[in-house]
């Protein structure tokens, strides 16, 4: 089995990817994303990624595309939750989105990522 996992190279996302390894046999290919954060976190995540055994790794700047598409709109249509601007919870469509377009280029068999089954998190990736 192969599988594209989203990819932070934090606690989370690195014990998905070793319960991939040794619990479902599969080989991972690791998509990692910057939607703004230090881009370091994609050199950083790299260097996780290879540690840890994925067979391919992925990283994306995706911040000026996320400005345009998300954020922009968000801003035009007053985007705000409980008090606070919508921002990391759209930064999670445009790094499902490059996920599923490297799963498809890489003829994975699935795709995972690290977000809890609690979680709106979880809900936007699956949607996605």
């Amino acid at each position: 089995m192969k599988v594209a996992l989203a990819f932070s190279g934090g606690l989370d996302t690195s014990v998905c990817l070793r319960i991939l390894q040794e619990e479902y046999e599969a080989e991972v290919v690791t998509v990692t994303a910057n939607v703004g954060q230090n881009p370091e976190k994609l050199k950083e995540a790299k260097e996780k990624a290879k540690e840890l055994g994925a067979i391919k790794h992925f990283s994306f700047d995706l911040s000026k595309e996320f400005v345009e598409k998300y954020i922009f709109k968000s801003i035009k249509a007053n985007g705000i939750y409980e008090d606070y601007p919508l921002s990391t919870a759209l930064a999670r469509y445009p790094i499902a989105a490059k996920l599923v377009e490297i799963a498809k280029n890489e003829d994975v068999d699935a795709v995972a990522h690290g977000c809890t089954g609690k979680g709106n998190d979880q809900f936007r990736f699956d949607t996605t």
